[in-house]
């Protein structure tokens, strides 16, 4: 873990839908090089800080800082030219392309047309099956294939900061782990900050520290060793002692 500024900072943020507000002062730290997890179920309001902070949604109040500038309300576009990327919920393929059009519009920013080839070159080695399956369109990979693409598709613009929405969304237990070992590995080998946005606690195993978000609010955090306790807390109020 580092110390001093975090590389993304959000302060008191709060936001919502219209006239409904769904997050309230929520508050948390991406240290430079951590793994961040933002946990909750369903409708804790997860989603929303996400898309807040990528600037789809308004603020209503509060700040986001970004390496210690105020990105507050910058458009997504933006926000991808200061290396931020988000891996949407549903992962986001445009299905009837191909894989390799669709990780060519993961390096739209880019204009050398050298480090796209590198970022090509770096997405088939981490991911060979993305190689075997380069002309077979989006649509019709397994949904893990997909996760796989997804990510690989994102860090097509060599991201400082990598945003994942519930990566475990329809996949299978193994697929789950799959999609999660993937994110560790952009975390360790590509020295991507990752935040990501989960209600399945085996997130937890990747993370350096993790907040818990409740009806809008952060309401659990834990750092380091404390962050494996947190499984158990999650479990208790997620899925019941049973659930263990």
């Amino acid at each position: 873990m580092t110390n001093g500024e975090p590389l993304l900072r959000v302060d008191g943020l709060s936001s919502g839908y219209g006239a409904l507000r769904v997050l309230f002062d929520v508050t948390f730290d991406v240290p430079a090089g951590e793994v961040v997890a933002l946990m909750g179920s369903n409708g804790a309001g997860k989603t929303t800080t996400l898309k807040t902070i990528t600037g789809q949604l308004k603020v209503l109040s509060g700040a986001v800082h970004l390496d210690g500038d105020d990105v507050t309300g910058l458009a997504p576009e933006a926000l991808v030219r200061r290396g931020v990327v988000l891996v949407p919920e549903g992962r986001g393929m445009l299905r009837d392309l191909s894989v390799a059009q669709n990780l060519e519009l993961g390096a739209y920013t880019v204009a050398d047309r050298a480090q796209v080839d590198a970022a090509f070159e770096r997405a088939y080695t981490v991911f060979p099956i993305l190689a075997e399956r380069r002309e077979q369109k989006a649509g019709t990979l397994s949904g893990g294939q997909q996760q796989m693409l997804a990510i690989a598709r994102a860090l097509m613009s060599n991201p400082r900061l990598l945003l994942v929405d519930e990566a475990s969304l329809g996949l299978s237990p193994v697929m789950t782990e799959t999609a999660f070992d993937l994110i560790g590995q952009a975390n360790r080998d590509a020295g991507v900050t990752v935040l990501i946005v989960e209600q399945n606690v085996l997130a937890l195993d990747l993370a350096h520290r993790a907040y818990v978000l409740e009806r809008g609010q952060v309401v659990d955090m834990a750092e380091g060793r404390a962050v494996r306790q947190m499984q158990g807390r999650l479990r208790d109020a997620y899925l019941g002692k049973a659930g263990r």
